[in-house]
């Protein structure tokens, strides 16, 4: 098999795992009214998922858990008022390099 195919074989393959799962639910069950929880539950999984993929990189992107710490809580207590996203980004941005630059 040349590496073209390999390549075409591993896009394929990964479409199809990609996909099924979100297919099957939606072939099988259609229509289907669920428990109160497990619609919560269900309402609630994307942002459980966005917070597992974005927290490790929040906590790792600069050289120290301090500066991290600092401008993840800077962001967070933006955020939480619900301030715009860029101000968010900005505040974050801020905190871990004053932390960083005091550090040094």
């Amino acid at each position: 098999m040349s590496h073209a195919d390999s390549l075409l074989a591993l896009v394929v393959a990964m479409g199809a795992v990609t996909y099924l799962p979100r297919m099957l639910p939606l072939v099988f069950l259609p229509g289907r009214a669920w428990p109160p929880a497990v619609e919560r539950f269900f309402r609630f999984l994307p942002y459980a998922a966005l917070g597992a993929l974005i927290v490790p990189g929040v906590f790792t992107a600069t050289g120290h858990p301090a500066s991290a710490t600092v401008g993840a809580l800077a962001a967070a207590a933006l955020a939480w008022r619900r301030a715009h996203l860029l101000l968010v980004v900005a505040a974050g941005i801020a905190g871990a390099l004053a932390v960083d630059l005091v550090m040094r």
